[in-house]
């Protein structure tokens, strides 16, 4: 009886060795993709949505079969909403865990400094699902981001055109403008200013502000001391709804203008629905396409949020155009590094291949196709993503309207309509 169960214990002992060992030969196989999103702080409700997007993206890439019969995997950090913290982050996922990818940030003063100061110098590949301060163009520019940067949201310079047609469009001629003091808040006003005034519109003040306050009653008392028709106010929703709260409580017009990452439910919930209902806002826009559909038919049962959540759809894009390029960098040796990730990120939106679109089963014919050495072409949520030479795409803007506590579009702004009234400015 000794024997047996020691020849038991034995048999026993080896079928968990392999485990173990096949355990360890699927965790080192993995391939891992960085991920910093603002999951706390003053843009905490976009990294949270673009979070739970590039899981849902890489979910799909992974139940497709994903790379070589190996998972892709994300090592999640918070930047807190903190360009300092955010490079510290960003900093261990290179130099520690070794990712030859990141996603993130999400807003432009997280982006930023996770470039200069981390990826750039490592030609580690960065894509960004909603950074859009017209820096990052510049930074391309001028040579100083070694090509690896992509964003998959269009730059405030078209967003700030749009933004100043559609408050003229509404009747919107005198407007005072509050804005969150940082590179995407200045630069935001800047083309806003440049375009509006052009138009004919009047801005009665500017009034920059910090972040994180308890109080913005100064800031909005210099504000309405111009005597504007409406707000532009440009922040993030928790800090929004502050400041919006002490603009009505002051006698404010209940008359706004928001910028895209305004478009929350978190906001209009703090502020009150029944003071928002002359307010307007933009947004970058999608050309939608069966992703689109697929998205939003999908999102919310995936992670709890509402598909229309900011940075939401672009997020998904950013997964799947990380996840496709891995697969596509891999191909041929099993392993995907950073120097292939970067090439392959064209590839794989490659305008003559063939289409693919969102979820499992489209995902398994885009890796049949790698595999097979043929070109594909992913059509985004956001619709057909093409990079230009820094990273930039060009797409519509989603024009919107708040209406009894929902968000409902009201228009759009093509790229055509923009190209028209820039051409109109620089004359």
């Amino acid at each position: 009886m000794t024997s047996i169960r020691m020849l038991r214990a034995a048999l026993l002992g080896s079928v968990v060795a392999l485990a173990a060992t096949g355990a360890a030969r699927a965790a080192d196989c993995d391939v891992t993709v960085g991920l910093v999103m603002e999951l706390t702080g003053p843009a905490g409700e976009y990294g949270q949505a673009g979070a739970k997007s590039v899981e849902m993206a890489l979910r799909d890439l992974n139940d497709a079969g994903g790379v070589a019969g190996c998972k892709i995997v994300t090592d999640t950090r918070d930047s807190q909403s903190q360009g300092t913290v955010a490079v510290d982050v960003a900093t261990q996922l290179v130099q520690v865990k070794k990712v030859p990818v990141i996603i993130g940030g999400i807003i432009s003063s997280v982006s930023i400094p996770i470039l200069t100061s981390v990826t750039a110098p490592a030609k580690i590949p960065q894509v960004s699902p909603a950074s859009s301060s017209p820096t990052l163009t510049k930074l391309g520019r001028d040579g100083k981001t070694n090509g690896v940067f992509f964003r998959t949201i269009t730059s405030d310079a078209l967003q700030g055109i749009a933004a100043a047609k559609f408050a003229v469009d509404q009747g919107i001629k005198k407007i005072a403008i509050i804005n969150v003091n940082n590179d995407f808040g200045v630069n935001m006003v800047n083309e806003f200013a440049t375009a509006y005034k052009a138009l004919g519109g009047e801005i009665t003040s500017t009034t920059p502000y910090n972040e994180k306050q308890s109080s913005y009653q100064s800031e909005v008392t210099a504000a309405l001391a111009s005597s504007p028709e409406a707000l532009y106010l440009v922040s993030t929703p928790v800090d929004g709804a502050t400041i919006a709260r002490a603009w009505i409580s002051q006698g404010g017009p209940q008359k706004f203008l928001l910028n895209d990452g305004m478009n929350s439910a978190e906001f209009i919930k703090n502020v009150g629905p029944e003071y928002l209902n002359d307010a307007y806002g933009t947004s970058s826009g999608t050309d939608a396409t069966a992703s689109t559909d697929y998205f939003n038919k999908e999102y919310k049962a995936f992670s709890g949020l509402d598909p229309a959540s900011p940075a939401a759809d672009r997020s998904y894009d950013a997964g799947a155009i990380v996840g496709l390029a891995i697969a596509e960098a891999s191909k041929d040796t099993g392993k995907a590094d950073s120097a292939g990730i970067l090439t392959s990120i064209r590839k794989v939106l490659d305008p003559k291949g063939t289409v693919i679109h969102a979820g499992k089963d489209e995902f398994a014919k885009a890796l049949a196709l790698i595999k097979d050495g043929k070109p594909i072409k992913y059509e985004g949520v956001i619709g057909p993503v093409t990079f230009d030479e820094v990273g930039d795409i060009t797409g519509p803007f989603r024009l919107w309207r708040i209406q009894n506590g929902e968000v409902t579009t009201v228009g759009t702004m093509s790229t055509a309509d923009i190209d028209k009234v820039k051409a109109s400015l620089a004359k």
